[in-house]
C-alpha cells in the first residue's frame, strides 16, 4: 500500500518520522481494539469518559502532551511540525485523542509557553507537558460561541484575588482536567478590550463540572460544562495583563484550529484507507468495486483533499517554526481541512454501502466524529468570512505583543 506520508521531506525529517511511527504503534495497540466498545458507551451517556484518564496518562509518558514544549518545562523538545504529525496518527484512529491535543496542549500549554510568566510555566506548564496534570480551555458559554464578546463571565479584583463567577460549556475534558484556562470580563464596558485571561485550579472552591450527554460525535471523549461560583482566583494566576484575555483567547485558537486541521488531515486518511481495502475485498457485477469509475473517483477525491489539506497544515506549522504569525494559513488549513474530512467519510460510507451505516465499520464514525470539528474552534462560515476579509486586506496578520516562541533546537531540547 502507498505510504500517504512519504515524500514531504522539504517540511519534515527522520525525527518527525519516527514519532510518526510512536504514535502510529501507541494508537493501533492501545486504542483502535477498543474504540468502538468506547464509542458505543458514549453513546449510552455512561459518564465522564473515565476510561480516558489512562490513555491521557500514557500520552504523557510518551511525550505526546508536551511534543513541541521545550525539555526544561517537561516537553519533548520537537518543534510545532511534529505537533501536526502527533495530531493525523491520533485523529487516524479516533477523533478523541486528537480532541486532547488539541484542548490540553494546543489551547492550554501552548498559551502558558506564550504569555505565561517563569513562575506559571514551572506551576502549570511542566506538569501538564508531562501528563502529571490534565488541561482544559473555557472560552465558549451558553450564549457565546464565535461571538466571543456575549460572554456573560466576570472577574471582579478583590486585592491580590479576583472573584471568578460564570458557566462555560462544550469544553472538552471538563471532567478530566486539573487545570482550566478561562476568559472572563473584567471590564465589561470596554467589550474585547475588557477580557482577562485567568489559569484555575480544579480544587479551588466553587468550580464544579458536569458532562454533557447525547453527543452526535466523539463519544469516546469528555464533553461538559465549567461552572465558577465566586472562586477566588490568585493575581498570580492571571496570565498576561489585564484586558488581554481576547488576544490571549485569539492567539491560543491560532494553534487549536492548527490542531483540528491536523486530526482533520488524519481522518481523511483513514477515511481513503478504509475505503480502499474495502474496494478491492468487495465485488459487484463479478468484479471488485475498486474497478468501477465513480468508486474510482470519490477515492481520487480523497487523495487529492488529503494531499492538500496536509500541505496546508505544514505550511502553518512552517511559519510558527519561524516565529512568524500564521492567522490567515492556519484558518484556511482549518476551514479546508476540516470540511473535506466530512466529505470523505461521507464517501467512504457510499464506498462501503449499506455496511457503511453499521458500526461493524469505522467510516459512521468517521461521518459523526467530522462534523463537530466544522463547527468548534470557529465556524466554516466564520473561516470564510476571515479568508475574504484578508483576500480584501480588510484584516491584516499584525504582530502580536507575544508571538509563539520561534523553534530553537537548543533551546527546546536544553534541560
Amino acid at each position: 500500500m502507498i505510504d500517504w506520508t512519504a515524500n514531504y521531506g522539504f517540511f519534515l525529517n527522520e525525527q518527525h518520522d519516527m514519532l510518526r511511527k510512536t504514535v502510529r504503534d501507541f494508537a493501533e495497540k492501545e486504542v483502535a481494539p477498543y474504540i468502538r466498545e468506547w464509542d458505543r458507551a458514549g453513546a449510552h451517556e455512561t459518564g465522564v469518559a473515565e476510561h480516558m484518564l489512562p490513555i491521557i496518562k500514557r500520552m504523557g509518558e510518551l511525550g505526546f502532551l508536551g511534543v513541541c514544549i521545550p525539555q526544561r518545562y517537561g516537553g519533548a523538545g520537537f518543534d510545532y511540525l511534529a505537533l501536526a504529525v502527533v495530531c493525523e496518527e491520533l485523529e487516524r484512529v479516533d477523533t478523541a485523542l486528537r480532541v486532547v491535543l488539541s484542548v490540553h496542549t494546543g489551547l492550554n500549554s501552548l498559551a502558558v509557553f506564550q504569555w505565561g510568566t517563569e513562575e506559571q510555566k514551572q506551576k502549570f506548564l511542566k506538569p501538564q507537558a508531562t501528563g502529571e496534570k490534565i488541561a482544559a480551555y473555557c472560552l465558549t458559554e451558553p450564549n457565546a460561541g464565535t461571538d466571543v464578546a456575549g460572554m456573560q463571565s466576570t472577574a471582579v479584583r478583590e486585592g491580590d484575588h479576583y472573584v471568578l463567577n460564570g458557566e462555560k460549556t462544550w469544553i472538552s475534558l471538563s471532567d478530566l482536567a486539573d487545570h482550566f484556562l478561562v476568559v472572563a470580563y473584567t471590564d465589561k464596558s470596554k467589550r474585547q478590550r475588557g477580557m482577562t485571561a485567568f489559569l484555575v485550579e480544579r480544587t479551588m472552591d466553587g468550580v464544579s463540572t458536569s458532562p454533557i450527554h447525547g453527543k452526535l460525535g466523539v463519544r469516546a471523549g469528555n464533553t461538559g460544562s465549567v461552572v465558577f461560583n465566586n472562586v477566588r482566583v490568585p493575581v498570580a494566576n492571571r496570565l498576561g495583563e489585564e484586558g488581554e484575555g481576547f488576544k490571549i483567547a485569539m492567539t491560543a485558537l491560532d494553534n487549536g484550529r492548527y490542531t483540528v486541521a491536523s486530526g482533520a488531515t488524519g481522518l481523511i486518511q483513514a477515511s481513503l484507507e478504509a475505503s480502499l481495502r474495502y474496494a478491492k475485498e468487495r465485488e459487484t457485477f463479478g468484479k471488485p468495486i475498486a474497478d468501477h469509475q465513480l468508486v474510482k473517483r470519490m477515492i481520487s477525491h480523497m487523495v487529492l483533499n488529503l494531499e492538500t489539506a496536509r500541505m496546508l497544515c505544514y505550511r502553518a506549522g512552517w511559519l510558527k517554526n519561524q516565529g512568524i504569525r500564521n492567522t490567515r494559513e492556519t484558518t484556511l488549513a482549518k476551514w479546508h481541512a476540516t470540511v473535506e474530512s466530512f466529505n470523505a467519510a461521507n464517501d467512504a460510507i457510499q464506498i462501503h454501502g449499506a455496511y457503511g451505516f453499521s458500526d461493524e465499520y469505522p467510516v459512521e464514525r468517521y461521518l459523526r466524529n467530522s462534523r463537530g470539528a466544522i463547527i468548534y474552534e470557529g465556524t466554516r462560515e466564520l473561516q470564510e468570512l476571515l479568508q475574504a476579509d484578508f483576500a480584501l486586506e480588510d484584516r491584516v496578520s499584525k504582530p502580536l505583543r507575544c508571538e509563539l516562541p520561534a523553534y530553537d533546537e537548543d533551546f527546546w531540547n536544553a534541560e
